[in-house]
């Protein structure tokens, strides 16, 4: 059976190229270590990268490993796919997809879960057919600033509709949906408050950027003490159908959604 990342809070970028940073986090205690290769490599440090990165795969992580290899129209592409295909990666993250085509190709040649990474318009038009084939779904708000041609400055609220987009398309297709990153290395406050809406617009986790980002990620996505206790009591009192709790109306659809959180 391959491998899910429904349950996963953090999905932490490094570069391929970076031993000191890939040695780092395998302690950082991450959900999901995606080795790049794409943007946070210099094309000069290509090939170096994807075969530090098929190194860093061959021996035991403390969580699944994924390696994003360069876009299709690449000219490193192929050779990412090839070299990932005979790795121990557990999963392949494929930068700005815009079709159902590409993720069923990689999937076929390294014959692992893949996950579509949505960065352009094209990408959010088209993500309900995607995620009928991909492992998961990863919005990449910074290339999908950059594509809408947004000006400097442009925040959430002018990407919003994308990424609901996004995860409408992942709950459709029955796949995890994964927010954007945020950019702030020194921001906590402001990672906080996007890991926060991040949650509540339904992702199932967020893409960071830095280890220090891993922790305040994980509590983003914590149930709090009062929504876990709320949830208990819901289900202890539901006794089918639609009934009366604690001055609200709830059905059978309330009883699921508070047993989802107490097994988070």
């Amino acid at each position: 059976m391959s491998p899910s990342l429904f349950g996963r809070r953090s999905m932490l970028f490094l570069p391929a190229s970076n031993w000191r940073a890939i040695a780092k986090a395998r302690e950082c205690g991450a959900d999901l270590v995606i080795l790049d290769l794409e943007d946070a490599v210099k094309p000069a440090d290509k090939e170096v990268a994807r075969a530090a990165a098929v190194e860093a795969v061959s021996r035991p992580w403390p969580c699944p490993v994924a390696i994003r290899v360069n876009g299709f129209a690449s000219d490193w592409h192929g050779a990412d796919v090839e070299a990932v295909a005979a790795s121990r990666a557990d999963f392949v993250v494929v930068p700005r997809v815009e079709g159902a085509a590409v993720i069923e190709e990689v999937r076929a040649v390294t014959a692992k879960p893949v996950a579509a990474m949505i960065e352009t318009p094209l990408g959010v038009l088209r993500a309900e057919a995607i995620a009928a084939v991909a492992a998961a779904l990863i919005a990449g708000t910074n290339d999908l600033r950059a594509s809408l041609r947004l000006p400097t400055g442009a925040g959430r609220e002018q990407i919003s509709a994308s990424l609901q987009m996004v995860v409408l398309a992942a709950r459709a297709g029955g796949v995890p949906a994964f927010d954007g990153v945020f950019n702030g290395l020194e921001d906590a406050e402001g990672f906080a408050a996007e890991a926060r809406q991040g949650r509540l617009l339904g992702f199932d986790g967020k893409s960071l950027i830095h280890p220090n980002q891993v922790e305040p990620c994980h509590s983003a996505w914590a149930p709090t003490e009062a929504e876990l206790a709320r949830a208990e009591r819901l289900v202890a009192a539901a006794s089918g159908g639609a009934e009366r709790f604690e001055g609200e109306m709830i059905e059978r659809m309330h009883v699921e959604a508070a047993e989802r959180l107490l097994g988070r």
